[in-house]
């Protein structure tokens, strides 16, 4: 986008910012980004299954950033500003890209996280335009962080 956001998109983006202080939320979050190191489908309903306490978490965090990545999707959210200040949903994304298609078949639904996949792809393509190398040096980071939990779980 080559425009600046209106004022309209400024107040949603930090009421969006807001809204992830969500004691419940932030909770949520905090579980996903320490325990949801899935490497497949498979792993990914063992971490998270219906009816768990992982599972509940796992539906905030993606049910909150699907929302605020449909905002965006939608034009209600500034792009730039969104991609510049909330990298957040993009390190979302790459966990549950794994066993994303298994989803949606499994629940015949092959827009399940439509919103979160399409603003990733045009991340991938904006942080590379700006800083090339980023989202390669973010998903190796993201492996060897995989890599340091899986050693901590197994000792």
């Amino acid at each position: 986008m080559e425009t600046k956001p209106t004022y309209e998109q400024a107040q949603l983006h930090l009421r969006v910012y807001e809204e992830r202080r969500e004691e419940r939320l932030r909770k949520a979050r905090e579980w996903f980004f320490q325990n949801y190191w899935p490497e497949s489908f498979e792993d990914s309903m063992k971490i998270a299954g219906p009816g768990t306490e992982g599972g509940t978490n796992f539906m905030m965090v993606i049910s909150y950033w699907e929302q605020v990545c449909a905002l965006l999707d939608y034009g209600l959210l500034h792009e730039d500003l969104f991609f510049e200040t909330s990298g957040e949903f993009f390190g979302v994304f790459e966990r549950v890209r794994a066993g994303l298609q298994q989803g949606r078949d499994m629940w015949k639904n092959q827009y399940f996280l439509a919103h979160m996949e399409n603003a990733a792809k045009r991340f991938e393509e904006w942080s590379e335009k700006r800083s090339p190398g980023q989202i390669a040096t973010m998903r190796d980071f993201m492996s060897k962080m995989r890599t340091q939990r899986s050693k901590q779980t197994a000792a």
